[in-house]
């Protein structure tokens, strides 16, 4: 739904078929003529309703990435138990990412005939069992059937939830909400993963896993009760063919295509760079445990504030200011990391952390925004970039580690910066109906 001004008096109705098809691939399933009235009933900053969104997303937010990273801090007991390589090891994640990125097209369409409400929470529960199985069964290729499921039934909410945000939030508002989101999969990526090494240090990593289905099956409880229903959107059945001419009205947008490349080159930087610290700090000349190691997750804290002070700065100041100094702060934080003490090698962590999640604020939150319609299948198409930055990267790093070390990781994680800068610096071309927002 398209941000209306003022001065039309439209009422809210259904689009009639005649009018589907001249708007074509830029209409969603269930697109509604909207009038002034329903775009400026969109949810505001400051009221209650806006405060259960927040906290229901925050949710979500959480409960997806602490699943999906959940094994990061355990890469190197992988190697050690499974007697596999790091490049290996790393595959707990990347099949999870790689999963997960085609399962957000699926549940992308799936969305516009189903309560987008509904299909988040039956995502989650499913992922949290998923996360449940996975400590319970034997074997390497066990493990890894799992965590490729777990990346299979999570996708309803990453796909589902940008969009949702961007059909009910009052655009003024939109991108305060989007970073509470993305603060909460912060957070989530962070308890996660600490939590992981914590308690997998004085217990077991399946009793860990089992802590994490339980928490986050709890959470989906909690989303179902917050989230309120959506108002924006009608769900409607349609066919393969209309959503494959959706999703490539949406390549043709350059716009799109931009920050589906950033949304790649973010997650290729984040996920090689917190990948293979994991080693490099459990190997000499470190040799830290696994509680030290999970330390460094810590960091995750800090994106949990920047991304949400980066939504509300990109609401004043536009989006490409904000995603030029994501990247700029992720190439530092890379160049940062080369070092050998331990004090700089965190802090360049730290600063890769801030830049991401800066960087993800800005570029997701611009996707709703140059979506000519159709917001449900623009932000599957952005995930489904982010998520294959994660598991393709993600795994070649391994090889980067195995063959030139760190240095190497470095290198092809600091020429993923240093492209995502250079298009990041580029004007993006406003939309019609948001030209203040470039």
């Amino acid at each position: 739904m398209r941000p209306v001004p003022p001065s039309e008096t439209t009422v809210s109705r259904p689009l009639s078929q005649p009018e589907a098809a001249k708007l074509g691939a830029g209409t969603d399933i269930g697109a509604t003529a909207s009038a002034p009235a329903a775009a400026q009933a969109g949810i505001r900053r400051g009221t209650g309703e806006f405060t259960r969104v927040g906290l229901a997303m925050f949710m979500a937010g959480f409960a997806t990435f602490s699943l999906i990273y959940c094994v990061q801090p355990l890469l190197p007991d992988f190697r050690g138990t499974y007697g596999v390589n790091a490049a290996t090891a790393s595959l707990a994640l990347s099949v999870t990412t790689g999963f997960l990125a085609l399962s957000i097209l699926v549940s992308g369409a799936l969305s516009q005939g189903v309560s987008r409400r509904g299909l988040m929470t039956v995502s989650m529960v499913l992922a949290s069992a998923c996360n449940l199985m996975a400590a319970t069964v034997d074997g390497w290729e066990g493990l890894l059937v799992a965590r490729a499921l777990e990346g299979l039934v999570l996708g309803g909410v990453p796909a589902v939830a940008m969009a949702y945000l961007a059909e009910e939030i009052d655009h003024g508002s939109l991108g305060k909400a989007m970073g509470i989101y993305i603060g909460g999969t912060a957070f989530g990526a962070m308890v996660g993963r600490v939590a992981m090494g914590i308690v997998s240090a004085y217990t077991s990593w399946q009793t860990a896993m089992l802590m994490q289905g339980a928490v986050c099956l709890a959470g989906a409880v909690l989303f179902f009760v917050l989230l309120p229903p959506s108002r924006a959107f009608t769900p409607r059945r349609s066919s393969l063919s209309h959503h494959l001419a959706l999703w490539g009205g949406h390549l043709k947008n350059g716009a799109l295509r931009r920050l589906y490349l950033l949304g790649f080159l973010l997650t290729s930087v984040f996920t090689t760079v917190f990948n293979y610290s994991t080693f490099r700090l459990s190997d000499a000349p470190y040799d830290l445990g696994r509680t030290a190691v999970s330390m460094i997750f810590l960091t995750y804290g800090l994106g949990t504030i920047s991304s949400s002070v980066a939504g509300s700065f990109t609401d004043r100041v536009g989006r490409r200011p904000v995603l030029a100094s994501g990247f700029a702060m992720l190439g530092l934080g890379v160049l940062l990391t080369l070092s050998a003490n331990l004090v700089v090698m965190i802090a360049g962590i730290s600063l890769v952390s801030i830049g991401f999640f800066v960087g993800h604020a800005a570029a997701s939150g611009a996707v709703g925004v140059h979506a000519q319609g159709a917001k449900g299948h623009a932000s599957s198409l952005y995930l489904l970039f982010y998520y294959m930055g994660a598991s393709l990267t993600g795994f070649v790093g391994g090889w980067f580690w195995i063959h030139g070390g760190w240095a190497a990781v470095s290198v092809l994680t600091g020429l993923c910066a240093a492209l995502g800068l250079v298009f990041a610096l580029l004007p993006l071309k406003a939309p019609r109906t948001d030209r203040a927002g470039a």
